[in-house]
């Protein structure tokens, strides 16, 4: 999972070598900065992405850079069927003897608050 503060950071003090496009996923826009970084024209670039990255909304992060991870995971709200998912999980780890019936209880009951 990506993170907006630590690539607006590496945006900031390493954007001139396309750190930040790098760590975003961003490959070819990482590689054209990294070759280019002698012209410092990266290093213009790489502070407006800075500002555009501090200015980007979480969400509007989370839906371009974040995109196989739903939107309930990051925000903490969980769906009737996550927790039904996560119940059967916690049942199969109890019942491979993963955990003991004391946890399986515990963490079983904290699911069934969510719904």
């Amino acid at each position: 999972m990506k993170n907006k503060i630590v690539a607006a950071l590496l945006a900031f003090f390493l954007g001139i070598f396309g750190v930040h496009k790098f760590y975003l996923g961003e490959n070819l826009g990482g590689v054209v900065y990294l070759l280019f970084s002698w012209t410092f024209i990266p290093g213009f670039l790489a502070f407006f992405d800075f500002l555009g990255l501090l200015l980007m909304s979480d969400q509007a992060f989370n839906a371009k850079f974040n995109p196989g991870i739903p939107y309930s995971v990051l925000d903490g709200s969980r769906s009737a069927q996550d927790i039904t998912v996560a119940l059967a999980q916690l049942k199969k780890l109890y019942d491979q003897d993963a955990i003991t019936a004391e946890e399986y209880e515990e963490k079983r009951r904290k699911l069934l608050n969510e719904l």
